[in-house]
């Protein structure tokens, strides 16, 4: 092969998977999925308050709280701890998550703690929490909130319609958005 017809050859390549390819998957997905390729923002009141495809850090008792994040919910340094079973730091880590939890929650020191709560998912940005993990929060927030008692039979009315299935009916378990939740938790 000559210089020539490799030159030609790379500029046709480079052409068509960085520029065609790239603008036609571009237009296809603003097409069929115009949500999704904008990035699924979530909007109050016509101002952003995140992408429900991404978890956002929620501290204060009166919100839910997300998974633990290995970034700290950076979207740039995104990713996991990639610590193992027998990783040190991993157990010290989840010891203290636990602690935290039964403590913020007025628990017993031995009360189980929804996994999800205690592990950072594999991106550190799972936007999405257990309805188990969505259960054992409910008392906080009811209480930092200053909740009654049909306030907080209405919070668990509400949270329960944000239970999203497991995808297309059997991949994953059941699941709840952090960040619509939350939303509609600020709604009530």
């Amino acid at each position: 092969m000559t210089v020539t017809k490799a030159l030609r050859l790379f500029l046709l390549l480079t052409l068509v998977t960085g520029v065609v390819y790239p603008i036609g998957m571009t237009i296809t997905a603003r097409m069929l999925f115009p949500e999704c390729a904008g990035g699924s923002i979530v909007k109050r009141k016509g101002v952003p308050a995140g992408s429900a495809l991404l978890a956002q850090k929620f501290e204060s008792p009166r919100y839910f709280h997300p998974r633990p994040s290995a970034s700290d919910f950076s979207t740039i340094p995104s990713g996991a701890g990639n610590q193992g079973p027998t990783s040190t730091a991993l157990k010290n880590a989840v010891r203290e998550r636990a602690a935290s939890l039964r403590a913020a929650h007025a628990l017993h020191s031995d009360a189980p703690v929804p996994p999800d709560l205690l592990f950072a998912s594999g991106s550190g940005l799972d936007p999405h929490i257990s309805p188990a993990a969505m259960v054992f929060q409910m008392d906080r927030i009811a209480g930092a909130r200053g909740f009654t008692p049909e306030q907080r039979l209405r919070l668990e009315k509400v949270s329960r319609e944000f239970i999203e299935p497991p995808q297309f009916g059997f991949l994953g378990e059941a699941r709840v958005n952090v960040l619509l939740l939350n939303l509609a938790l600020d709604a009530l």
